[in-house]
């Protein structure tokens, strides 16, 4: 059997993100996409080049985004011999794809990869009830005048009433936020504390941006300069007065607006590649993507929606043989502050490591200096499908600018799952 090769992280390129309805409300997951593969395109010199597999997706898509991994790719100016996957696990979309694609790289069966994803909240499908498309059925298969008329006996004005995407769990009826409401309550954490994490992820992402640390990570779009949801002048005093977005009316809700990530529309990308290939191209090699995993838990009988990714760390972890304190750098995904407060608490609870991970003694603290020091999504805002590839792309850079050894990337999902992955710098 041929020898695992390394998996190069050569960098990526994103489109900056927008609040829903702003800067890309004409835009679709096609054309979003497009302009971030085109990004990574234009930067390492690879217009009409051949990459040998593009894999993403989106979380909220149209009938018309028929395997927009692919159509991104062409319209992106790649050449047509580049094949495209369609993938989407929720919020770990790109990162799952990156996993894919470095498992296939690592294996020999390709030399070069483009993980992905992208979504948009502004350009949401609006669908009919189950009644009103049955009805549009028998009319195309109608091939008589009667027939026809037939097909919308008895109908009535309420079946146009559009059916609008659902943000709901399948299994339990409640929204995430609502769900991790309930995490907030278990593990104990207040609205204080959350309202301190997103404060410090916004300052933390004003200060690469005065930094200039996204210049050469985020390509124009439409227009759009800049990710504009972050928020360099916001406050705790500020935060203190917004309202519960969840748990409204029990007097109990910690979950607001500025504590939990915006509806966001964008796209990013990540170039993926053996060492040859790179080399052979004189193309960067920021870091190496060692270690993935996924994860899953049963949320709908109480163990928390957001928290399978505690599972996956722990599970990559073993495998790695490393601890949680071996790293200089942790990605935490923030959906909402209190998932990453859930995550950081349970991690030190004696209980929850030994009947929900299977270990003798707790995985222990995280430095919080250490934590998204770049600031992560509470500040940048949270495309679903496109989260994966821009945290892993900003920490692929970070690791190799910032002289940091190892990086941990985690990321919660919807449907009670978690994806999780390690970086390690290249030189």
């Amino acid at each position: 059997m041929a020898q695992l090769r390394k998996i190069a992280i050569v960098g990526s390129a994103r489109i900056p993100f927008c609040r829903a309805y702003t800067g890309y409300a004409n835009e679709t997951n096609l054309s979003m996409l497009t302009a971030a593969l085109a990004g990574v395109a234009d930067k390492y010199g690879l217009k009409g080049q051949a990459v040998n597999e593009v894999m993403g997706g989106a979380v909220i898509s149209h009938s018309r985004d028929f395997n927009v991994a692919r159509e991104a790719a062409l319209d992106a100016g790649f050449s047509p011999r580049t094949p495209g996957t369609n993938l989407q696990i929720a919020c770990g979309t790109s990162l799952q794809a990156a996993l894919n694609l470095g498992a296939k790289i690592a294996s020999g069966e390709i030399d070069s990869a483009i993980a992905c994803g992208t979504d948009t909240v502004s350009d949401s499908p609006i669908v009919f009830g189950s009644k009103f498309q049955h009805r549009l059925v028998d009319l195309n298969r109608a091939r008589t005048p009667q027939e026809k008329l037939a097909a919308f006996r008895g109908f009535t004005l309420g079946e146009l009433t559009p059916v609008a995407p659902s943000t709901q769990e399948p299994r339990t009826g409640l929204s995430m936020g609502e769900h991790c409401e309930l995490m907030a309550r278990q593990w104990g954490i207040t609205r204080e504390a959350q309202d301190e994490l997103a404060l410090a992820s916004h300052i933390n992402a004003a200060k690469a941006y005065d930094a200039g640390f996204h210049d050469d990570l985020i390509v124009p779009c439409a227009g759009v300069l800049k990710d504009n949801n972050v928020r360099a002048d916001t406050s705790l005093a500020k935060m203190a007065v917004m309202k519960p977005a969840f748990d409204k009316s029990s007097g109990h809700g910690t979950l607001t607006a500025a504590n939990s990530t915006p509806l966001t529309d964008g796209a990013s990308a990540v170039l993926l590649a053996s060492e040859e290939w790179a080399k052979a191209r004189d193309l960067p090699i920021l870091a190496y993507l060692s270690f993935g995993q996924v994860a899953a838990n049963d949320f709908a009988h109480g163990e928390g929606l957001l928290m399978a990714p505690t599972i996956a760390v722990s599970e990559m972890l073993k495998r790695a043989g490393l601890t949680l304190q071996d790293f200089d750098l942790y990605e935490i995904h923030e959906a909402f502050a209190a998932q990453v407060l859930c995550t950081l608490k349970a991690w030190e609870d004696p209980d929850y490591c030994k009947n929900v991970l299977g270990r003798d003694a707790p995985l222990g603290t995280v430095d919080r200096t250490k934590l998204n020091p770049k600031g992560s999504s509470l500040a940048y805002g949270h495309p679903f499908a496109a989260t994966g590839a821009r945290i892993l792309g900003l920490a692929a850079k970070e690791v190799a600018t910032e002289m940091k050894q190892r990086a941990l990337i985690s990321v919660c999902t919807a449907g009670g799952q978690g994806v999780a992955a390690i970086i390690e710098r290249a030189a």
